[in-house]
């Protein structure tokens, strides 16, 4: 075949003999010819003869193909221009991409016969984790604690931090200030917390966790103490506001604290910083960075009250999930009032919805979303798989993926958003739905109730137990949980992290079948399992890498050492009592 000069295709004559010429097609024999040939003359004319019908149905093919591309330029030349002008088109019809509307109640309502009809083998959780780390010969980790007391000294500089945000983005503030203050040889202050209007958490340092076993475990390595002492106090007439501030910039590199820090600390002696959110780089030299996995999965243990409480509620999710051999799921939901109005996604789209999200922001933000340069589009934010899911997606995404309806889960959340009516789809399908409120009872509970920080502790605990934990959004809880469930479980995180660009298609298509939509969960499910023992490649990212969500091989040593232990759960006797 070969293009000709309109573009289209032609088929080319027989290639030629050597004498590289083509032949015309011959004139059809004439009729009156009947005159006696001799052999050689009776065989050319039958050759020539023969080559003449070929090359005349030839000719005839390219006819046919000509006609037929004409009739079908047209049709070709239209469907270019729909091609061409279907972006500035749907512009102008206002067409909203795929996935950008919230159509999943719709969907469900649908399938929702054929979920409950489904009576397809169900899967076990103690079976559930097929994909097994392959570890490699790394360098031996013998006495590395007892090296690394001898690196540092009792200094008599000391460092001030005020970690903000909430439970677990305080927790990377004091991990980050452990490594500060080893790297610039200070003695740290028990960090201070920020009050915010969104968490409205008053809670000190001690009210979350064990400050004494905070202190004897970083013992040699850094220094903490509880105040500064009086007569630097009294240099700065007893108020820390006094005292100098040092605006580090965020994921600012040990080589700055060292340079512009450093020197800033030898002249003053004590220094300050705040706000000290994201101000370490991720990637500093390897004996800081043990400092950080020190501090995260060792020294900072919950306070008693809330250790004694998570035991027990464990216990009692233990107990409801035996029929499953004491294991269940653990579902971070983030369908909360405030994270709905922070994600600015719609979802039943009336006028009510709209009215109580701006009144959340502006409650919590101020003015923060009604600027000019904050542009809001929710239907963008929902196809990039921004928006939290709702508890009738995640219902449904588990029920996809094989887990059945009298599966024990334990629900992790703070006030959900019109909490009655979009909880009851999920309970439609998982029946055994637990929260931290149901399993304890109210006295146990009354200690807890408005501090954000110390109920989302809770929730920390009872998810890090879990045999499958589900995270439905980004943020601080889900990544710290993975990283810790990682240190436990030999580097899988045994997490189900739903793929919500992919979601928001399939909930949005009106004509899935519940068989298809179940192929496609099961997928997720297996792409889960198989990036839960993904251990990623270190980088010099200074975003990207962190031991807080991915901790090996960073912090294989600390969790080699024959001391090792979570730092997170007291030791707990039978009758529930703290035991020293």
């Amino acid at each position: 075949m070969a293009a000709d000069g309109n573009g289209s295709s032609t088929v080319t004559d027989p290639k030629p003999s050597s004498n590289n010429f083509s032949i015309s097609p011959p004139t059809s024999p004439r009729h009156h010819l009947h005159c006696r040939h001799n052999k050689s003359q009776k065989l050319q004319f039958k050759h020539q003869r023969r080559r003449g019908k070929n090359f005349s149905f030839a000719g005839i093919f390219r006819r046919r193909h000509l006609v037929r591309c004409l009739l079908l330029l047209p049709l070709v030349l239209y469907f270019s221009g729909v091609i061409t002008c279907v972006g500035p088109l749907s512009a102008i019809l206002h067409l909203p991409p795929r996935g950008s509307i919230y159509r999943s109640h719709e969907v469900f309502e649908k399938l929702w016969p054929h979920i409950q009809s489904d009576n397809s083998s169900k899967l076990e959780l103690s079976s559930i984790w097929r994909y097994r780390r392959k570890l490699r010969e790394q360098r031996s980790c013998l006495n590395t604690i007892d090296r690394q007391r001898h690196v540092f000294s009792r200094p008599d500089h000391y460092l001030i931090v005020e970690a903000n945000g909430g439970l677990n983005q305080q927790r990377s503030s004091i991990c980050n200030a452990v490594a500060v203050a080893g790297l610039l040889n200070a003695s740290l202050v028990i960090p201070q917390f920020e009050f915010h209007n969104v968490w409205r958490d008053s809670s000190e340092f001690a009210d979350i966790y064990d400050e004494d076993h905070f202190i004897s475990t970083l013992r040699d390595l850094v220094t903490v103490v509880h105040e500064l002492p009086e007569e630097l106090m009294r240099t700065y007439d007893f108020n820390i506001s006094n005292i100098p501030n040092f605006r580090a910039p965020a994921w600012a590199s040990a080589n700055y604290y060292l340079e512009a820090v450093h020197s800033f600390l030898n002249d003053h002696r004590v220094i300050r910083l705040s706000p000290f959110a994201n101000r370490l780089a991720s990637s500093i030299p390897p004996h800081i960075q043990f400092l950080r996995c020190l501090a995260n999965y060792r020294a900072l243990r919950f306070s008693s009250a809330i250790s004694i409480l998570a035991h027990n509620l464990v216990n009692r999710m233990k107990q409801k999930s035996s029929f499953f051999g004491g294991k269940y799921i653990s579902v971070h939901l983030r369908f909360e009032e405030d994270m709905v109005a922070f994600s600015c996604c719609v979802y039943d789209g009336g006028k009510l919805e709209k009215s109580e999200m701006d009144a959340i922001r502006e409650k919590g933000w101020g003015k923060k979303f009604k600027s000019k340069d904050h542009i809001i589009v929710p239907g963008l934010n929902r196809v990039n798989g921004r928006c939290p899911m709702t508890p009738l997606e995640v219902g449904m995404t588990l029920r996809g993926m094989g887990f059945s309806n009298d599966t024990p889960i334990f629900l992790a959340s703070g006030k959900i958003y019109k909490a009655e009516r979009n909880l009851a789809p999920l309970r439609m399908m998982f029946p055994h739905l637990y929260t931290k409120e149901s399993l304890a009872t109210a006295d146990e509970l009354a200690k807890f109730q408005s501090y954000s920080s110390r109920l989302a502790a809770l929730d920390y605990i009872v998810c890090l137990y879990s045999e499958v934990f589900v995270t439905t959004q980004g943020g601080n809880f889900p990544h710290f949980l993975m990283g810790h469930r990682r240190f436990l479980h030999s580097g899988h995180s045994k997490t189900i992290k739903p793929d919500k660009r992919k979601l928001v298609h399939l909930m949005q298509n009106s004509t899935i079948s519940w068989d298809a939509f179940k192929n496609e969960m099961r997928s997720m499910l297996v792409e889960s399992d198989r990036k839960g023992m993904v251990v990623p490649q270190v980088k010099r990212s200074r975003r990207k890498y962190s031991i807080y969500s991915n901790p090996l091989p960073e912090c294989r040593c600390l969790l080699e050492s024959n001391n090792s232990s979570n730092g997170l759960l007291l030791k707990i006797n039978d009758n529930g009592y703290y035991v020293d």
